[in-house]
């Protein structure tokens, strides 16, 4: 696969974000009481509410950061979405990588312009937004995906973010275990992301196309999941000793000297686990903490799903580990939905962009 190509003097997808708003764009609506709504910007369309109707001629054309009123003389604030905004508004099918995760992924994994990144697990796409943005322009996204209605969502969704298709990226439809060995070169990636339920399947294929010195960074749900990664990683040698963290996210409320933290917060929503590629034939340094260490227990083993039994069938699935099942007439709703967004992004006019 070859790198993005020329955009010109404009980062791809600045016309969405900058200028005048535009038919096509979408833009998010904060009411007084602060709730949030996202709508697609057309010729002649309308938004009804119980509060009364508002004209979206009323916005295009306008600049961003504008207040309007509806019928009802019921107040808007105008804004273009951020990146955080649209994820979570966004159609999905999948269960999204919310934004705070997102933005470790990509700190932890050090992705930078111009890198050759692999994803495994695309979902509804919200990883990979951030990841093509951490790449730029001249780096390089191959994404790996075994639901075909999941990559259609997320093709869609990061169109619609873009305005375009991204030109370094990819969707490859197929098992994350076996389908990069068919398309990246051995050696030529520089960061691997993996969002599965089974990321230890995928060992071989990452030391065999991660290049010496790359990251790699897995997004897992469990405890077990964490716990048999980390082993395997240990046991295969060739990387170094995996870290592993998870980030909270508490908001505040803020009102004079009522100032207290919210009573709700994002708390877990997954693990990192993070290791480094070593250089052919090395193993890496035991180091001294390990000597403390235990090995796994039966006990433990045996609550890694699947391995209790040899000849039982594996259960490390969406039902086993209690993660939100999609089911295919949903992934192809959300997918058409996605669809429509991108499209409409597309016919924003281009001649005019700054």
């Amino acid at each position: 696969m070859s790198g993005g190509s020329d955009t010109g003097q404009r980062p791809i997808g600045k016309h969405m974000r900058t200028g005048p708003l535009k038919a096509g764009q979408r833009v998010q609506l904060t009411d007084y009481k602060g709730r949030k709504s996202t709508i697609t910007l057309t010729e002649g369309g309308e938004w009804h509410t119980h509060q009364g109707v508002l004209h979206h001629h009323q916005l295009i054309g306008q600049p961003e950061g504008i207040v309007v009123e509806n019928s009802a003389g019921y107040r808007y604030q105008v804004l273009r979405p951020l990146l955080n905004d649209f994820v979570l508004s966004m159609p999905r099918g999948a269960t999204v990588v919310y934004p705070k995760d997102s933005a470790q992924i990509v700190q932890v994994a050090d992705v930078f312009p111009g890198a050759h990144v692999l994803e495994a697990g695309v979902g509804s796409g919200a990883l990979s937004i951030s990841l093509l943005r951490a790449v730029g322009d001249f780096g390089t996204l191959n994404s790996y995906e075994l639901r075909e209605e999941f990559a259609e969502i997320a093709r869609g969704n990061v169109e619609a973010f873009f305005g375009q298709p991204h030109p370094g990226w990819q969707i490859h439809i197929g098992d994350a275990a076996q389908k990069p060995l068919e398309v990246e070169s051995p050696g030529g990636v520089d960061r691997v992301v993996l969002d599965m339920l089974t990321p230890w399947e995928c060992l071989d294929a990452v030391r065999t196309v991660l290049t010496p010195g790359g990251v790699w960074v897995s997004y897992v749900a469990t405890v077990t999941q964490l716990s048999r990664l980390t082993e395997a990683i240990r046991s295969s040698g060739g990387f170094t000793e995996p870290e592993a963290h998870e980030t909270m996210l508490r908001t505040w409320h803020l009102d004079g000297l009522a100032v207290r933290p919210d009573h709700r917060m994002v708390a877990h929503t997954g693990f990192l686990l993070s290791t480094r590629r070593l250089a052919d034939s090395q193993l890496p340094l035991e180091l001294k903490r390990r000597e403390k260490v235990s090995e796994p227990a039966p006990e433990d083993t045996r609550a890694w799903p699947g391995t209790a039994d040899q000849d039982a069938p594996p259960t490390w699935d969406e039902e086993s580990l209690k993660t939100r099942m999609v089911s295919k007439k949903k992934a192809r709703r959300a997918a058409a939905n996605a669809i429509k967004h991108a499209d409409a992004a597309k016919e924003v006019p281009t001649d005019d962009r700054h």
